[in-house]
């Protein structure tokens, strides 16, 4: 059976979630205040698409493919990108909660995360090079044999990255994020100034 194929449409206030979307193919679509939550999306390619205010969170994602997806202000908790198509992978994130979400050797370079929650995100032996992360929270992020190089992390919070295991060379960090840095030191780092 050929896949369904969507071509400049905007769906609004869709629910998504008793429908069966496997194996569809949506270009240049709009999505907004659509319900995805717990959708199985599998084998759907979604390219040059636009997601605003959707939940997506513990959708699906087995071979999905993403290219040049945006997501804004978008619930995406849970999410597995680790087995999305690699294929043209790229995607961008403002104002979208990310908590638990799984970028497990993701090829990420240059993508944007912007105000973004990514509390608890697995971003280990993942390439988030010269990407940014503006403003993100990264509450027990991991990052584990992660290559960071050139990757923004000037306004970005509670992250605990060890250099040693992760590489960050080129990477950029405020002077007041540098202690995420050095936690495994389990060092008491003061903020004094004369």
């Amino acid at each position: 059976m050929g896949s369904v194929y969507h071509e400049c449409q905007t769906f609004k206030k869709e629910d998504f979630t008793q429908m069966n979307l496997q194996n569809q193919e949506f270009e240049e679509c709009l999505f907004q205040n659509c319900n995805f939550a717990g959708t199985d999306l599998s084998h759907c390619n979604f390219i040059e698409c636009i997601f605003e205010d959707c939940d997506l969170s513990l959708s699906i994602l087995n071979n999905t493919s993403l290219q040049n997806a945006q997501f804004n202000k978008c619930k995406l908790m849970g999410l597995d990108f680790s087995v999305c198509n690699e294929f043209l992978f790229s995607t961008s994130f403002k104002a979208c909660i990310l908590d638990l979400a799984d970028f497990f050797q993701r090829k990420l370079k240059e993508t944007r995360f912007i105000d973004c929650s990514l509390k608890e995100t697995n971003f280990t032996e993942s390439d988030l090079s010269s990407a940014l992360l503006q403003n993100c929270d990264l509450s027990g992020a991991m990052f584990s044999r992660t290559i960071l190089s050139k990757t923004d992390f000037t306004t970005a919070r509670h992250f605990s990255i060890d250099p040693d295991i992760n590489h960050v060379k080129g990477a950029k960090f405020a002077l007041n994020g540098l202690a995420g840095l050095l936690d495994k030191y389990e060092l008491e780092i003061q903020n004094y100034s004369s």
